[in-house]
């Protein structure tokens, strides 16, 4: 380009306006988001904490937990104060640059006023000339440069005529851009250093930064769990599809994040020679003699040891055992997260026909149960009022003595006078304390509703749909209940007893595994299926297909019955919503068929004002769809904090919520984690309907991952229909290619089983 040219910054002045940018750019949100804050305290949060034995000691443990937070808390600060200090002596540094033709004024240079006349100016000039000029001893060069242009462009007409057009008395200057970067870069002597840091920034250090950060980062997965890890859980689940809780801790146990192998944090002593099989001397079923791999091996054994311990409430070394307790603690609800995961994508996998044994539903619960236990340090089958502070086995012993209290809530609803007197062992400071922490626990109000989306009658499920549970929870404290006697008790779930032959045959875990393949418990029979004997019972079996079609034609002639059993998981503004809707597709039907013209325009306009109400109704469920996605998008992770004196860190409320098959012992859902719940989420679960008409009785189950004794289930019961039969003579559909026929017997196999289905079997 005419009139530009670059050139290196030989001064430095553009290179100081670089860095003083840069600095500037990143030194100020970096002291908005790192300098060191300390916490303001709430004084009444404070009152409001728990003050037992073990909450101190937990607490101090959080107060050592980051030794060195003083000395990175004064780092920061003075890594910031430096920061700023060097940005004010470059803004210092930029701001004595004079550049000639910036701010050139030759009025300003020669100290005389704009209205003086040339003998003025003259005289001015030799006097300050005998001053500046480069050979008195007074002398300054570019000062004197800059008087003789300040003379020039006063005294000279062409040089004046510049100096108003330009500014410059030489008349315009060509553009000229400044390289940020100072000369001695390029100089030739400098060359082979600057080439040589160049290819030892880039060429070295850059690509061996990313290649470590890359190859630590790919053994874990996006919750920080060990793909090795994952795959073991994958192998042990699809190995004992029906996995009970023992050895559901078995394989938590394993977990390579405790091997010293797989996880430099992992810390092993010579004392754990001796402190550990002493301790495995201590706890019984604890199945140490266990020859799979790697439940076999030391840090497998150890890990399982200290567990066990945790949930006994053990107490261990505090410089040895203790510490390691608290580091196999810390990581485990990550790991029983992932292993909620693995559980679910198998039985996906399993409905898919990708893997041949299906895991039962007691598998994923199981899995969901350790993290309660771990949270709490306690075993499942102890009281939950164990969850409270300075309560022991003795107290629960003269509290059953004198009234049998079972849970949390029931507790809570005692008159103070009733609750003071089981607890009179406690002191006045104890039991405040007690009610303290009973008071800040969660109380959940727990409802679903059931509803088909995008369908005309979404209150009406047919066979193949999509089934959208919407399950609202609504979060409250437990002190809301004090003293309140009348209020209902929560429907806990009811789990099927373990079976200690069962847990045996389950190491083989060969036996226990069911092919998916086979007819199993939740299909239903074929038509002309062979008996014990082989031979076919034929009295039986036709009574079951008797039954079967009287229930189905029941079931549909009493379809407005049903669409009201349905509507009773729904809340009362639904149900007027679809009647209303029903209404007016009936009116819209009876018009078209008969009616005179003056009622065909009345009844119209009704049916258009319907009409346009239940566009308002699906634009207003559409907006909350998309307010729900985007609160979605930017889920937190923060809701309530748990009381949990012997879990070492601070722990938040989460929930597990989903569907499942009681009968059939299946999964329909995947369990959705709720990890935002302060006051109120509604949460979506979908899964298609059976392909079979019929009742079908669901459950859908609400799981706490922090507290024992807080889970609730409520019964889904379906009236699913027969599917109205699509259209086959529209003119513009080609339906003349031959169609596979379908074979009855596959029909015939459904994927759930039925109420009736399950009362003939009984018979």
């Amino acid at each position: 380009m005419a009139g530009q040219k670059f050139q290196y910054d030989e001064s430095g002045g553009t290179f100081y306006y670089f860095v003083l940018s840069f600095l500037a750019l990143v030194l100020i949100p970096t002291t908005i988001y790192y300098w060191p804050r300390k916490k303001k305290e709430d004084p009444c949060k404070r009152k409001e904490e728990c003050e037992c034995a073990d909450c101190v000691k937990k607490n101090i443990i959080l107060a050592n937990a980051e030794p060195y937070r003083l000395l990175k808390s004064v780092t920061i600060k003075l890594a910031i104060v430096l920061g700023w200090a060097l940005l004010l002596f470059l803004t210092y540094r930029v701001s004595q640059f004079d550049y000639e033709m910036a701010s050139f004024d030759p009025f300003e240079i020669l100290n005389v006023p704009p209205t003086s006349t040339q003998a003025e100016i003259k005289k001015a000039y030799y006097r300050l000339s005998k001053i500046l000029h480069p050979d008195k001893e007074t002398g300054d060069e570019k000062a004197f440069m800059m008087l003789s242009k300040a003379y020039q462009a006063l005294t000279d007409d062409v040089a004046k005529e510049n100096y108003e057009k330009y500014g410059n008395p030489d008349g315009p200057g060509a553009m000229s851009f400044g390289i940020a970067l100072p000369s001695w870069i390029v100089e030739k002597e400098n060359s082979v250093w600057v080439l040589g840091l160049y290819g030892l920034v880039f060429m070295v250090a850059m690509p061996s930064a990313v290649g470590v950060w890359w190859y630590r980062s790919i053994r874990f997965s996006g919750d920080k769990v060990l793909l090795d890890t994952t795959q073991m859980y994958f192998y042990f689940i699809h190995k004992t599809p029906h996995m009970l809780l023992k050895r559901a801790l078995m394989v938590l146990a394993a977990s390579l994040e405790f091997d010293k192998r797989h996880n430099s944090q992992v810390i092993e002593r010579q004392s754990d020679n001796d402190e550990v099989p002493a301790l495995i001397r201590q706890l019984p079923n604890l199945n140490e003699k266990c020859k799979e791999h790697p439940l076999c091996r030391m840090y497998s054994i150890k890990a399982r040891a200290i567990l066990h311990a945790h949930l006994s409430r053990m107490p261990l070394n505090a410089e040895t055992l203790e510490r390691d307790r608290q580091f196999i603690v810390k990581k485990c609800p990550y790991l029983v997260q992932e292993m909620v995961s693995c559980v679910h994508q198998l039985v996906m996998m399993a409905y898919a026909r990708r893997v041949p044994r299906l895991p039962s539903i007691e598998t994923i619960e199981n899995c969901m149960k350790m993290s309660p236990m771990i949270i709490q340090g306690l075993w499942e089958f102890k009281s939950p009022l164990l969850q409270l502070p300075h309560l022991t086995e003795d107290h629960l012993y003269f509290m059953n003595k004198k009234r049998h209290v079972k849970n949390l809530q029931q507790f809570a609803q005692l008159k103070p006078e009733e609750s003071r007197m089981l607890l009179k062992n406690l002191s006045d400071f104890e039991y405040e304390n007690v009610m303290r922490v009973l008071g800040k626990m969660p109380l959940i109000d727990f409802s679903i509703r059931c509803e088909v989306i995008d369908d005309e009658n979404t209150n009406v499920v047919t066979a193949g749909a999509i089934v959208t549970v919407t399950v609202t929870l609504e979060r409250k404290d437990m002190k809301t209940l004090f003293g309140d006697t009348k209020a209902p008790e929560k429907q806990g779930i009811k789990d099927e007893p373990n079976n200690e032959e069962a847990e045996d045959e389950e190491a083989g875990a060969a036996a226990a595994a069911v092919p998916v393949k086979k007819a199993s418990a939740w299909a239903k029979p074929r038509k002309g299926g062979k008996g014990k004997g082989g031979k076919k019972p034929v009295n039986n079996q036709k009574k079951k297909v008797q039954a079967k079609q009287a229930a189905t034609t029941a079931a549909t002639a009493t379809a407005a019955a049903a669409a009201a059993a349905a509507a009773t998981t729904t809340d009362d503004q639904t149900a007027a919503n679809s009647e209303a809707e029903s209404d007016a597709g009936e009116h819209s039907d009876v018009e078209s068929v008969v009616g005179s013209a003056s009622e065909d325009e009345d009844k119209q306009n009704k049916n258009n004002s319907s009409l346009d109400d239940d566009d308002d109704e699906e634009w207003e469920r559409l907006q909350a769809k998309l307010n729900k996605r985007e609160r979605l998008e930017g889920k937190s992770r923060m809701s309530h904090s748990v009381h949990c004196p012997f879990f070492p860190e601070e722990k938040q409320e989460y929930w597990w919520t989903y569907i499942c098959d009681r009968k059939s012992r299946t999964l329909l859902t995947a369990p959705y984690h709720v990890t935002n719940l302060v006051e109120k989420e509604e949460i979506q679960l979908k899964f298609t309907a059976p392909r079979w008409p019929g009742v079908y009785t669901f459950t859908v189950c609400l799981r706490s991952d922090s507290y024992l004794g807080m889970d609730q289930q409520q019964e889904l019961k379906l009236d699913v229909q027969k599917a109205p039969a699509p259209p086959t003579d529209h003119p513009q559909w080609d339906l003349s290619e031959s169609e596979p026929e379908h074979n009855d017997q596959q029909e015939n196999l459904s994927d759930y089983t039925t109420d009736t289905s399950d009362e003939e079997d009984s018979d």
